[in-house]
């Protein structure tokens, strides 16, 4: 722990602690990630809760899909860990598993400039809304209700987020 923990903004969040997992201080973490190889073999602390907590990261297991047991360095009983139960589990960004081409972090599209072909503004992205299949764009528009822009290829043309836009193909009847 001789690092000072890592700002918000620095940090990725792959996971909550959902359960102590048996007598030794294990957890069970509900994981937000599909990296689970990645995190085994190459993440060595995680950071917990709002203050981002630093742990040793000793061992994960996949228990089930999308549940996990951690061994954190430090945590060795039962009441340890229940004290963590509810806390949400992050990584450094920048040790994160390298994204595919047409891969990003969901908070990279948070207030980037939505516009169609043309070139006509609709807004910024206000918030994600993940459906389970595709997310869903929520974009503040001015003086005009939000709209929902699904992220799909037939409607996304161009996600350019160092450009911190979003050019789309408006379809028929997706804006009120």
């Amino acid at each position: 722990m001789t690092q000072q923990s890592p700002a918000p903004d620095d940090t990725l969040l792959i996971g909550a602690i959902v359960a102590p997992f048996g007598l030794r201080g294990q957890v069970k973490m509900r994981s937000y990630t599909d990296r689970v190889e990645h995190l085994r073999r190459n993440i060595r602390t995680v950071f917990l809760g709002p203050n981002r907590k630093e742990y040793p990261l000793r061992d994960v297991l996949e228990h089930k899909p999308g549940l996990l047991v951690l061994s954190l360095g430090g945590v060795t009983t039962r009441e340890q860990s229940e004290a963590l139960r509810g806390c949400d589990v992050a990584i450094r960004e920048q040790e994160a598993a390298p994204l595919e081409p047409d891969e990003y972090f969901i908070h990279q599209l948070y207030n980037l400039a939505v516009v169609t072909e043309d070139g006509a503004v609709i807004g910024r992205v206000r918030e994600v809304l993940e459906s389970g299949a595709n997310e869903v764009l929520v974009v503040a528009r001015p003086d005009q209700a939000d709209a929902l822009i699904p992220m799909i290829r037939d409607v996304v043309q161009d996600l350019d987020i160092a450009g911190g836009r979003i050019v789309v193909r408006l379809l028929e009847g997706l804006l009120p």
